[in-house]
């Protein structure tokens, strides 16, 4: 049974739609641990209550390099199953850069979620990227991480209308609701080892 782990710096909404999903499909994976970075984020308090261990790896103040602390997180990911060989790691809000040798020890195995379509609209502020621009369609994009930023293999996205009367924080609560949506179904995906990559090109099985 393969273990997932899912990385927080706040609220969770990610990381709450996809534990719920987990617990309501039975997909093949264990949610092993949650950590975040801050110890007050309030996902914690979400992933208790939906019966998963939590860990708080404080970054604040942290004077190491990236991978020293990232070293810390897979020391605590690999305590709870989550390994290269038999791990998932999901990126619900977690407010860090991942070291370029976390990703290549995790490679294909770590999920962000950007709320645009990409190669459209990556970093900050992705909403306010699209409606500065006049773009008629938005959505958000479910990739692998790698070095790069917001530059993955796809695996999954949800397009979303804008609107003439569309701000940046109502298009960001349309696009929420369909990250909610592909987020779990694009950890299934590869729960079920129905995901295979090529290159920058994904294939997936139903």
């Amino acid at each position: 049974m393969q273990k997932l782990g899912i990385l927080i710096s706040g609220r969770g909404s990610n990381m709450e739609a996809i534990l719920k999903t987990i617990k309501n499909k039975k997909m093949p994976i264990v949610p092993a641990v949650v950590i975040s970075n801050t110890s007050n984020a309030r996902g914690l308090k979400i992933a208790k209550k939906l019966g998963v261990q939590t860990e708080v790896i404080t970054s604040k103040g942290f004077n190491g390099s990236r991978w020293d602390y990232d070293k810390k997180i897979i020391t605590s990911l690999q305590k709870y199953g989550v390994t290269p060989k038999n791990g998932i790691i999901c990126l619900a809000g977690f407010m860090r850069i991942i070291s370029p040798q976390f990703i290549r020890k995790y490679r294909n195995r770590i999920l962000n979620m950007h709320p645009a379509l990409l190669p459209a609209f990556p970093g900050l502020n992705a909403q306010k990227q699209a409606i500065d621009y006049g773009a008629k369609y938005s959505g958000c994009t479910v990739h692998f991480l790698d070095d790069g930023v917001d530059t993955g293999p796809i695996i999954i996205q949800s397009i979303v209308k804008i609107h003439n009367d569309d701000t940046e924080e109502t298009l960001a609560r349309k696009i929420l609701k369909q990250e909610h949506k592909i987020y779990p179904e694009a950890v299934r995906l590869l729960a079920e080892k129905k995901i295979r990559v090529y290159g920058r090109k994904i294939k997936t099985a139903n």
